[in-house]
């Protein structure tokens, strides 16, 4: 039986934030693989190494976990004014499917660099040290996204004392802003697609619980720690080991998804695993972090815990976090008022790995809350480059 030669694609492994991905050039993808499809899906699958039922990705690029199992084509800009197109799939685990719903704030922070290498950016605009703003465009959810990347020598700067929690070693800081990053897409079309701040959200099996549901950022389901019977400071086991607590917060995802227009029927949370995010939000408390800081509860003004592909995430999401800031800015909001109440323009929150700081800035058109930007600091670098195989077919 003859057995054809792999596929051998130019690809970089990049880290942004507190996720990792594979990032390719559209124009260096199977023609087949150039446009939206099950081509383009079953590539990125197969360079993940999905679906695994073994969940360890050992055939594949992927790290098994909702961090770590992701992809980026970057493209020149379609969008005036812009400098890039910035297309982010989350591959699932355990199963054939690759979500195109939401944007992945943290490898956000991956693609200016990824820019400025591989020749986006023109050579006139790239100075011998200080800073490149690279115009994204962020096509999942149709967005602007700035990214001001260090530049010294004529060269991206990665290498830094500017540390992140949930990232072991320290880089050079990326200033990220999403501007008007609001997801209108819900039933409502404003970035509190029911109307309202808090909502009673009647969750099966559950009953009835007090939600914010938001778009900033990605949408997101808030809802208070204490009526989950937690107080916000979880780690990864405590959730992620008890199968009814995961089908618990899956419920309440499934009732936002549909409260919020998101899908229509309960099954299609199925396809739909990226979006939307629940998070459990607590007054500040101390806690431990999962590497061993203690985290003082005058140090953060709330403590959030937020579920990513049905667990809990390590760290934060860069979309969250974005989310997190925006309710937090809206006086009355859960978030908000688990950080104490009244107006704000930046919250440090608790998360498992430690804090993160993330300014946004609201402001009320007609009687409707909106958010004009938020910003946050991250890092990105590196891991590999060159090519990455698949077998043909």
């Amino acid at each position: 039986m003859h057995f054809s030669p792999q596929l051998r694609i130019p690809a970089t492994y990049m880290r942004g934030g507190t996720s990792k991905g594979v990032f390719f050039r559209l124009e260096d993808l199977p023609v087949a693989a150039q446009t939206p499809g099950p081509a383009r899906d079953a590539l990125l699958l197969r360079v993940i190494g999905s679906p695994d039922p073994y969940g360890k990705h050992t055939d594949g690029m992927g790290g098994a976990t909702s961090s770590t199992s992701k992809c980026v084509i970057i493209a020149p800009a379609s969008v005036p004014d812009h400098d890039v197109d910035y297309l982010y799939g989350q591959v699932s685990i355990d199963s054939a499917f690759v979500d195109w719903s939401g944007n992945c704030g943290n490898l956000s922070t991956a693609v200016g660099p990824f820019a400025i290498t591989n020749g986006f950016i023109p050579a006139e605009r790239i100075p011998d040290n200080g800073t490149v703003t690279v115009r994204i465009w962020q096509a999942n959810i149709g967005k602007t996204i700035l990214a001001h990347v260090p530049i010294t020598d004529g060269q991206v700067q990665e290498t830094g004392d500017f540390e992140v929690d949930g990232v072991t070693f320290p880089a050079a800081e990326i200033v990220l802003e999403f501007l008007d990053p609001s997801d209108d897409e819900g039933d409502g079309g404003s970035m509190f697609p029911t109307g309202h701040l808090v909502d009673d959200l009647d969750v099966p099996g559950l009953g009835t619980l007090s939600a914010t549901m938001i778009t900033a950022g990605i949408p997101t389901v808030f809802v208070n720690a204490n009526a989950l019977g937690y107080d916000g400071t979880e780690l990864q086991p405590v959730i992620n080991d008890d199968k009814a607590a995961l089908a618990k917060l899956e419920a309440i995802r499934v009732a936002g998804a549909l409260r919020m227009g998101l899908i229509k029927t309960p099954e299609e949370a199925a396809t739909r695993q990226h979006t939307p995010k629940v998070a459990f939000v607590a007054p500040p408390k101390a806690y431990v972090s999962s590497a061993g800081k203690r985290i003082a509860a005058d140090a953060i003004d709330l403590n959030v815990r937020a579920m990513s592909m049905g667990k809990l995430h390590h760290a934060m999401m860069g979309t969250a976090s974005v989310a997190i800031a925006t309710a937090a800015a809206v006086p009355g909001t859960l978030v908000n008022l688990a950080a104490g109440g009244g107006p704000r323009d930046a919250v440090r929150f608790g998360h498992p790995s430690g804090t993160l700081r993330v300014g946004a800035s609201v402001e009320l058109r007609d009687g409707q809350w909106a958010v004009t930007r938020a910003v946050m600091s991250r890092s990105a670098r590196v891991l590999m480059e060159g090519w990455v195989r698949v077998p043909q077919g």
